[in-house]
């Protein structure tokens, strides 16, 4: 029988070794919540979050409760804009990333 992981603590891993990736994580979950899709971004965000600062020290840093955070990043969460803004900040601040908006234009259909 062969051996699987969970992909959950693969990601988990990964952006916790590779600085690169966890950029790329944030970096996607902001282009995801950019594009209307916030529902992705909340996914992407919780398990950088798991990966890099954890629950608890996010709480600190953004003196909101963990459960809420918890909650505000699960798949039905609906975190308010400065909470999520909060969140980003934090993350952002703990890889040493700053971000930088560029406007495209869409493709026309």
């Amino acid at each position: 029988m062969a051996l699987t992981r969970d992909f959950k603590e693969t990601v988990k891993e990964r952006a916790a070794r590779d600085p690169a990736f966890a950029k790329a994580m944030l970096d996607e979950a902001a282009t995801a919540f950019l594009n209307g899709e916030p529902h992705v971004a909340r996914l992407i965000l919780r398990d950088l979050v798991n990966a890099s600062v954890g629950f608890e020290e996010l709480a600190s840093e953004t003196k909101r409760p963990s459960k809420s955070l918890h909650r505000m990043l699960s798949e039905k969460g609906n975190p308010s804009m400065d909470n999520l803004a909060a969140i980003f900040g934090a993350v952002r601040k703990r890889l040493g990333v700053a971000f930088e908006a560029h406007a495209v234009e869409a493709a026309s259909i």
